[in-house]
């Protein structure tokens, strides 16, 4: 990931699934009202051949990274040295996959569980959520523990990233046991956006020579490109810049969440269900399914098993 594209891309697909789930859970809070919402893991497609979309994206992209980072992107187009040791300026390419594996593994699951699974596997939304957190606290932890030189102005780009990530996994853990809050979910889908934002404006301004800050130069360390200045005023000024350039981004965020909220109340809020009491259809069965002695929510039956499972969680995205 030390290239302009290296970050563009991964920050694209961050940015296009936080703005995905954004979307979603506005729209679900209009559709639903306040007292039935309920957040899912991930969102099926309103297209029905494609309804995994998302899942499909997600591993298409982790494996891109991947190969990348272990096959392509090496000059030898394998990352191991010629004892089939790791070689240091190779140990970042392992890392970087690392947490896209991981990505991967979730998106993995996602799939073969809504597949595959159904009411002989409870409890699916919060098992995916544990592993959407792993997947987040590994990439916390590698990023915190990265074995690259991220000292000086790159090194602040990603200081400031890390704490983006921990809010994706502070509110992924807490998805777990309150899926009924709006607030949970609206957060950790503008983190993700977010963690887009950031990756892609870290890519431009570290290597693009026009945009490093006043004092500083590119330099080129163990076959790298690095940011590094000519001095302690120079890269305290830098240092400030990246922070402020993180604020106005923040506030930017904030009016475009305020401004598409409306937006999306606008457009989808004439159907909110506003009585707490109101049960739909599929609410109905799965009272009686309970009373039956089923185990299951009505968050289980929306993103599990295959027939009519599926096509319950379709009808829901398409109110």
């Amino acid at each position: 990931m030390g290239t302009l594209i290296g970050h563009v891309l991964p920050g694209f697909g961050f940015f296009a699934i936080g703005l995905w789930h954004l979307f979603n859970n506005l729209r679900l809070l209009a559709l639903k009202g306040p007292y039935k919402y309920k957040s899912l893991p991930w969102f099926p497609s309103n297209f029905r051949h494609v309804r995994h979309l998302e899942l499909y994206l997600i591993m298409i992209g982790c494996f891109s990274s991947v190969a990348m980072e272990l096959f392509i992107g090496p000059n030898r187009h394998q990352p191991f040295d010629t004892d089939g040791t790791i070689p240091s300026n190779h140990l970042h390419n392992f890392e970087h996959s690392s947490i896209s594996l991981t990505f991967f593994v979730y998106a993995f699951f996602a799939l073969a569980l809504d597949k595959w699974g159904g009411p002989s596997l409870p409890a699916q939304h919060e098992v995916l959520q544990f592993l959407a957190a792993l997947a987040f606290g590994q990439q916390l932890l590698l990023f915190h523990l990265h074995s690259a030189d991220h000292m000086g102005v790159e090194g602040q780009y990603h200081w400031l990233l890390q704490l983006v990530i921990f809010i994706s996994l502070s509110t992924t853990i807490l998805g777990i046991a309150y899926q009924e809050s709006f607030v949970i979910a609206f957060t950790r889908s503008l983190s993700i956006l977010y963690q887009g934002v950031w990756l892609m404006v870290m890519g431009f301004a570290l290597w693009t020579p026009s945009l490093i800050s006043k004092g500083c130069f590119m330099h080129i360390e163990e076959g790298h490109q690095v940011v590094r200045c000519d001095g302690k005023e120079s890269l305290h000024r830098a240092k400030a810049l990246v922070n402020i350039q993180f604020s106005w981004f923040l506030i930017l965020l904030a009016v475009f969440a305020a401004s598409f909220y409306v937006f999306m109340m606008k457009i989808y809020g004439d159907n909110m269900e506003y009585s707490p009491m109101a049960l739909s259809d599929q609410e109905e069965e799965d009272v009686e399914a309970q009373k039956i002695g089923g185990n299951f929510t009505e968050t289980h039956s929306f993103v599990s098993g295959t027939g009519n499972s599926n096509n319950k969680a379709i009808d829901h995205m398409e109110m």
